[in-house]
C-alpha cells in the first residue's frame, strides 16, 4: 500500500507542470520559445502547441525513469533476489522532481515569467549535489553509479570510489548550484563543463589507481 501511494505522489509530481501549462495556457503567446543554445538562449520558435508535446515527452521520461530504478532489482543480474534499494527509490523520486521542475521551468520561460538561462545550470547543480548525497550508499549495480570494469569486478573498489565520487559530486553540485547563479553565460557553462569534468575523470582515475594497486 505505501508504495502504491509513493507512485501516486510520483504520478502527480510529473504531471503538475502539464497541469500548470493547462491553467496558463490562454495567457501564453501564440509563439514562444521552443529550442535553446548551449547559452540557454532561445534559438528557435514555434507555436505554443509544442509545449504540450515536450512537457508530455518530460513526463513520460520521467516516469519510465521512476520505474526502471525502482525495478533494478528485478533485471539487474548484480540485484538479482535482492530487495528494492531505498537509495534507488530516493534517487528516483529527485530525477522525478528534477525533471518536473526544468518542465514546470521550460513553459514559464514561454509565458516570460522564468528565465531559463539563469536557472538551468543551478538546478543542475543541485540534481549532482543530490545524486552524490546518496552516492555513498550506492550498490553495485549495472545501470546507475561509476560502472566501470574496475569498479564491477570488484565490491571494495566500487565502494571506495563511490565514496569519493560521492563527496566530489556533492560539492561539485553545491559549486556548480551557487557560482552559475552569479556567473554570466557563456562563462558559467565552461565553468560547468571544467567542474564536471572533474567529477567524472577524478573518480575514474582513482578507481583504475585503486584497480592497478591490487594487481
Amino acid at each position: 500500500m505505501k508504495k502504491n501511494r509513493i507512485s501516486i505522489v510520483v504520478m502527480l509530481i510529473a504531471l503538475l507542470p502539464l497541469a500548470y501549462l493547462a491553467v496558463i495556457w490562454n495567457s501564453l503567446p501564440q509563439v514562444v520559445p521552443v529550442h535553446f543554445n548551449y547559452k540557454m538562449e532561445p534559438d528557435r520558435m514555434g507555436s505554443r502547441s509544442e509545449l504540450w508535446v515536450a512537457g508530455g515527452i518530460i513526463t513520460v521520461v520521467s516516469m519510465l525513469v521512476y520505474l526502471l530504478l525502482t525495478n533494478i532489482h528485478r533485471i539487474d543480474p548484480k540485484r538479482k533476489n535482492q530487495d528494492q534499494s531505498t537509495t534507488f527509490t530516493k534517487l528516483a523520486l529527485g530525477l522525478v522532481i528534477f525533471m518536473a521542475a526544468l518542465n514546470g521551468m521550460i513553459i514559464s520561460s514561454a509565458k516570460g515569467t522564468t528565465t531559463i538561462r539563469n536557472l538551468i545550470l543551478p538546478l543542475i547543480g543541485l540534481l549532482f549535489a543530490f545524486m552524490g548525497n546518496y552516492m555513498i550508499s550506492l550498490k553495485p549495480n549495472y545501470f546507475a553509479g561509476f560502472r566501470l570494469p574496475w569498479t564491477l569486478s570488484s565490491d571494495e573498489n566500487w565502494r571506495r570510489t563511490h565514496q569519493l565520487g560521492g563527496k566530489l559530486w556533492f560539492a561539485g553540485g553545491i559549486l556548480i548550484a551557487v557560482a552559475c547563479l552569479f556567473i554570466p553565460a557563456p562563462a558559467s557553462f565552461y565553468l560547468f563543463l571544467v567542474i564536471l569534468g572533474v567529477m567524472v575523470i577524478v573518480p575514474a582515475f582513482y578507481s583504475y589507481s585503486l584497480f592497478k594497486k591490487q594487481v
